[in-house]
């Protein structure tokens, strides 16, 4: 069997796994797939390595403290278990690179492959581990206190966690791949969260539900429509975390050649 089916076949059996563990939904399991067999056939067996090591830590971490956040998921748009749009926010850009690499090869895919998965870890990690803290969020840039689960809202323990995850892929990184010093990488991925945390809390748009006056992601609450209170109605959490992925790739592009 070629290499391009094991690809795939590791990818299937990955995602399988995540629908088992309620952590992908049929669409999302999909997308993964999709996106795996892309990540292989650009990076081959490395870039399997640093994609797994996104998704299984990130699977890990967004099954601690459930019951807590099960709580703020009236904030949010959507529930636990990740659609093929928020696989594909996450993981669009890293396939899309992996087919440039495939295309046309280039030392500087790996480092950008690495640096779009590592602000994806980095956003993700700072989301799953940063909700579980014994202190109020602050909105950035002012930090004043505000709800749990708020769009752009920051913890200690949040940003962290947040480096923690870039450093880790980073880390993976430069261990299966032939990318540059680990802490470079980790930086652009961590400075794509930061982006993420301004968009959020600056342009992301945000609702009130009419009925019992919680402010969410939700075009519909309490079995009605939301109040549009701020931001662009376009720019929802998936559109905030591929533009942060983006400008992260931009940014090492630009400032680390």
């Amino acid at each position: 069997m070629s290499d391009e089916w094991w690809y795939i076949a590791v990818s299937a059996l990955a995602a399988g796994g995540g629908w088992l563990l309620r952590s992908l939904s049929i669409s999302g399991a999909a997308a993964a797939v999709v996106i795996g067999a892309a990540v292989g056939c650009g990076f081959s067996w490395g870039g399997i390595w640093v994609l797994g090591c996104f998704f299984v830590s990130s699977s890990f971490f967004s099954h601690i403290g459930k019951q807590r956040k099960a709580k703020l998921s009236e904030k949010l748009a959507k529930g636990g278990r990740r659609d093929a749009i928020q696989v594909l926010a996450n993981g669009g850009v890293p396939a899309v690179l992996a087919l440039l690499a495939a295309v046309r090869p280039d030392p500087i895919w790996d480092d950008l492959f690495v640096v779009a998965v590592a602000a994806a870890n980095a956003d993700t990690w700072a989301s799953e581990i940063g909700s579980l803290s014994p202190w109020p969020p602050r909105v950035w840039p002012s930090f004043r206190p505000v709800e749990a689960g708020t769009s752009g809202a920051v913890t200690l323990l949040g940003t962290a966690a947040s480096f923690a995850g870039a450093l880790f892929i980073a880390a993976v990184g430069v261990f299966f791949l032939d990318v540059r010093p680990v802490f470079t990488l980790a930086f652009f991925g961590w400075l794509g969260s930061w982006f993420d945390t301004w968009l959020g809390a600056a342009w992301q748009a945000a609702y009130r539900c009419p009925a019992c006056g919680a402010t969410t992601e939700r075009k519909w609450h309490c079995g009605q429509a939301t109040i549009h209170m701020k931001g662009w109605r376009w720019l929802d959490n998936d559109a905030v975390n591929v533009l942060s992925v983006i400008f992260a790739v931009l940014a090492a592009f630009v400032l680390a050649r």
